[in-house]
Formats: structure tokens, sequence, C-alpha cells
């Protein structure tokens, strides 16, 4: 069964609409040690773990493609957070969306760990507690059931948001993801494009961190994490 389709279009099913103009305009959270940083300025995946061999390190970009009709185009790092400043640069090569995940690969209430998300399109971004909201275990299976899917997408509420946006494709921008306790903003080419606040994205642990790649293909490059504190903290 091609569950993850499946999955994604639940998720995008309960999404409401937002604008830039719901963002705090200014960051919630202050960048401390940086745990992990590439420029992929060689040959190879370095700490980059895939799935189904669809990503590939090429003149000094990380290119991801989707090859699999049931499932995104994956590329993973074990970097270990509360909160956190991710940065990185991305390209649409004709991909139709990327997904940037916080996992905690031992929590086993929701679907493979996920626990928080962004998700970009040339049309819009959207930001997702994944454990108390789309993902978790028994909120899919409520949601997947026509009976219980009323019943799910109650639950769902608040859980997720989505920003509309115009990406330009064939260009390069820059997407910066702040996680403060149990709230999740991102800038787009520094410009305040989403902003969400939901109990989920509290999680203590999140292990990894995890790019998706819909459609082919997507490029990415000086990708950072930054451990954090929120911005308003002595």
């Amino acid at each position: 069964m091609k569950r993850i389709p499946v999955l994604l279009a639940l998720l995008a099913s309960a999404c409401g609409h937002l604008s830039a103009a719901d963002v705090p305009a200014q960051p919630i959270a202050k960048k401390g040690a940086l745990l992990f940083s590439d420029d992929f300025e060689r040959t190879g995946l370095g700490a980059w773990k895939q799935n189904c061999q669809t990503f590939a390190v090429t003149d000094g970009v990380m290119k991801g493609s989707q090859t699999r009709d049931d499932h995104g185009a994956v590329a993973a790092i074990h970097v270990a957070f509360k909160d956190a400043v991710i940065e990185f640069k991305f390209r649409f090569e004709g991909a139709t969306g990327i997904n940037a995940v916080c996992d905690d690969k031992a929590w086993k209430e929701s679907h493979a760990g996920h626990i928080c998300r962004a998700t970009i399109t040339p049309k819009l971004i959207r930001l997702g507690d994944d454990r108390d909201g789309a993902m978790r275990n028994d909120i899919l299976e409520m949601r997947r059931d026509p009976k219980r899917k009323a019943e799910g997408d109650k639950l769902m509420e608040g859980r997720t948001k989505a920003f509309p946006m115009n990406i330009t494709t064939g260009e390069w921008h820059r997407l910066t993801l702040e996680i403060a306790g149990d709230e999740m903003r991102v800038s787009l080419d520094d410009k305040p494009a989403g902003f969400l606040k939901s109990p989920g994205i509290a999680h203590p642990t999140k292990s990894d961190f995890h790019f998706t790649v819909s459609g082919r293909d997507a490029l990415f490059d000086d990708v950072r994490v930054w451990g954090a504190e929120a911005a308003s903290a002595k």
C-alpha cells in the first residue's frame, strides 16, 4: 500500500492558510554552539544517510530526486538537540516540495518518530507539529477511517499552519528554521515567513534531522544547525 502519499495528503488537508503578518517580526531563538555544518565541497554524502540512492553531492551542492512512487527521497543526519536554529539554502529544479523534518527515533507514538517539520513548495510554507498532530499514530488511524476522520480532524486543530508564498524555481533561497520551546518560526531570504506554537514542538529530544524531496529535483547547500535557546531567555 502506498502509505506515505496518503499521510502527506492527510497533513495537507488539515491546514489553514495565514499570511506573513501572522509571523513574529523578530527571531524567537538565539544561536548557541554550532552542532553541524556542511558546504558540500567534496564528493560523497559524508554524514548524510539516504534511502534508495536518491541523493548525490556534485559541484559543491547536494541534489535530491524522488525515484519511488511510494516515498520521497530522504537524506538524514544524526544531530541531537532540544531547541535549535537550522539554516540551509535550497533551489527547486523541478521538485514539487521539500520537507525539513526533526525526528526522535526513540519516540514510538508518532509515525517514524517525526516530531516537527517545515514543508516548502513553490506556493506555500507549511509548519507542522507531527508529534501531537498529523503524524501521531492514533490520529493517523482515525483520519484514515471515514467514520472517525472528523474526530481526528478535531484533534488536529492548531497543530499545522500554512502560509502562502511565491518561491521562484531555478533560483537559490535561504530558509532559517527556529525551534524554541513549543514554538517554531521560519524566515525565507531573511523575511518572516511562518510561525507555529504547538505542544509537540517542545519534545525534549530531537535526535535526527532530514530532508525529504518530492518530485525531481531539489538542490541544497550551506546546511547549518546550531543549538539554541529562546530569544527572551536571560
